[in-house]
């Protein structure tokens, strides 16, 4: 199979990934299409390293993956203090958080 083709799967998921988050209004989906974006981003750096013959792409892939569990962790800690809060759970309606 070509390197193209991935590469063009990982620009659909990217462009799906952001369309969500420019679209959705509950943060929860917002994260998953920010999940959906960064796992375009690994499957691009894969298919670069593999044109490349290095192993760079790969390890920058692991690193988005590390950034992508901590981003969950936070949004997940975020959407838990909110809802505690009984703020109402809109992306448009948040305005501040206050401690």
């Amino acid at each position: 199979m070509a390197l193209d083709w991935y590469l063009a799967v990982s620009a659909l998921i990217f462009c799906i990934g952001a369309g969500g988050v420019l679209v959705r209004r509950n943060p929860l989906v917002v994260l998953l299409c920010l999940e959906l974006m960064l796992n375009a981003a690994n499957l691009a750096l894969i298919t670069f390293a593999r044109m490349h013959g290095g192993e760079a792409g790969q390890i920058f892939a692991l690193i988005v993956m590390v950034v992508a569990a901590c981003e969950v962790t936070v949004g997940l800690g975020l959407l838990v203090a909110i809802s505690r809060r009984n703020l109402p759970i809109d992306v448009d309606k948040l305005h501040e958080l206050n401690g």
